[in-house]
């Protein structure tokens, strides 16, 4: 059986492995990073015919330069290669992990999100205001604390009386491992969700030609006001607001920013989501946003 070349393989591996990934592997760019790494350099070769340097050599130049895409590549190159192997191929996987033992440890240092300091919240949130379809979206995030994709993405069909239901498919996880998430709506959030219905019918934040707007728009528009903080830092300066005012438990924190509390066994048992204990939190933190309330007590015991 002839192997292969290098591309069509990764192209076979991928639609094995599609199926698992969130959005069919479109919203991560699973191939991306190995069509912009690995293609131009040894993509038409034939399996057979690839050795430790090739991928040492593929690896290498973005080994220190792009640690975490550098990564990306390896392991899904040695899934790829590992896949062909058991298709029958004449390759084999050990030799992508010589390459990555060849290249060494490297300690790469995780550059954190740049978080607006929940202090400055609330000016930035008035300075939002009015400002078109992107700062609205900007302001939902603050006050919902969801990440961007979720919000960026959002239907009225979505929202109820006092709750906002974000389909599992845009909540961050694996694919089939998570179900929709209910984020209790403030009196602020449901004024701004309003103020949309006037402007569209279906995407709450509609961008070009009524799509949701991008990733990208929502970063560029506060560079635009020369606010470095970043959108997804929204979650970051919550989070220090309710620890350093105290205003709920570490459990309530946790759940509103969706994350899994506890251990597998744990969470089989507590599958509370908190709701009725989230809601007055968020209600208290978009009185903060809206600079309706100096004092915060602990609330959401």
């Amino acid at each position: 059986r002839e192997d292969p070349p290098l591309d069509d393989l990764i192209q076979m591996a991928f639609e094995a492995k599609q199926a698992t990934l969130r959005g069919d592997g479109t919203r991560g760019r699973w191939l991306s990073p190995l069509k912009t790494h690995v293609s131009p350099k040894i993509g038409r070769r034939r399996v057979s015919t690839l050795t430790k340097s090739d991928f040492h050599d593929v690896l290498r130049p973005i080994w220190k330069t792009q640690h975490p895409t550098a990564e990306k590549v390896y392991t899904r190159l040695r899934y790829a290669i590992e896949f062909g192997q058991i298709a029958g191929f004449d390759c084999d996987p050990i030799e992508v992990l010589r390459a990555q033992k060849m290249l060494g440890h490297y300690d790469h240092q995780v550059s954190h999100i740049v978080a607006t300091p929940w202090q400055e919240i609330p000016p930035l949130y008035q300075r939002l205001e009015g400002q078109g379809f992107v700062a609205a979206c900007l302001q939902f995030m603050i006050l919902t604390l969801v990440r961007s994709h979720g919000c960026r993405q959002a239907r009225f069909t979505e929202f109820g009386p006092g709750l906002w239901v974000v389909p599992g498919d845009r909540i961050k996880s694996k694919k089939n491992t998570v179900s929709d998430f209910h984020v209790p709506m403030s009196i602020e959030a449901e004024r701004l969700i309003d103020q949309q219905r006037n402007y569209s019918t279906d995407v709450v934040f509609p961008g070009h030609r009524g799509k949701p707007i991008s990733d990208n728009a929502l970063s560029m528009f506060l560079n635009r006001i020369d606010e470095p903080g970043r959108p997804h830092g929204f979650r970051t300066s919550f989070a220090t607001w309710a620890q350093d005012t105290d205003a709920c438990p570490w459990d309530v924190r946790e759940t509103i920013l969706g994350h899994s509390i506890g251990g597998k066994v744990e969470r089989s048992y507590a599958r509370s989501d908190l709701l009725d204990r989230r809601r007055p939190v968020m209600e208290a933190w978009a009185r903060y946003v809206t600079g309706k309330a100096e004092n915060v007590v602990a609330i959401g015991r």
